[in-house]
């Protein structure tokens, strides 16, 4: 399946239960900025890692106008725990259906163990206030990753 997102095109709307007891759709963010990182699982060290780095950050991004949103295909409840046990001050979204992973095409096949496992390929896309991809990076690497992202939204603001 081909991504259905395109640098420079508006992102089409989507809504996904969220932590916190909401549903976030994307369209009622308008006027913000948009960072949404997709990763593998909740728990796990990278994923963890990751998520501390935009926590450290979260103060900048603000600064930015650029809210942060995580996306994995983990349940809401398994959400809340990982943000609680972590301190996230940013949504978790559960996308278990994959339809924004798919909408991204962010779910490939990757090694675990020697076996083929289908999973979320560690991505994260910038939104600018109108909703339109202005940044991708895929494959990610956690180490100074945050670091780009949240230049890449500075420089949105300018």
């Amino acid at each position: 399946m081909s991504s259905s997102v395109t640098l420079g095109k508006k992102v089409p709307d989507f809504s996904l239960p969220a932590t916190g007891d909401q549903t976030i759709r994307l369209s009622q963010l308008r006027g913000s900025n948009v960072v949404l990182y997709f990763y593998p699982k909740d728990s796990t060290p990278g994923c963890t890692t990751e998520g501390q780095d935009f926590k450290a950050n979260y103060r900048k991004f603000q600064q930015a106008q650029t809210l942060i949103l995580g996306i994995s295909r983990d349940s809401v409840a398994s959400h809340e725990k990982f943000r609680d046990k972590q301190g996230f001050p940013f949504d978790l979204l559960a996308d278990s259906e994959e339809q924004v992973c798919g909408l991204f095409d962010v779910i490939k096949m990757k090694n675990m163990y020697g076996k083929q496992v289908r999973g979320i390929e560690r991505s994260t896309f910038l939104l600018d206030a109108q909703g339109v991809l202005r940044q991708e990076w895929r494959k990610v690497k956690v180490d100074g990753h945050v670091a780009q992202v949240l230049a890449a939204a500075k420089a949105l603001n300018n």
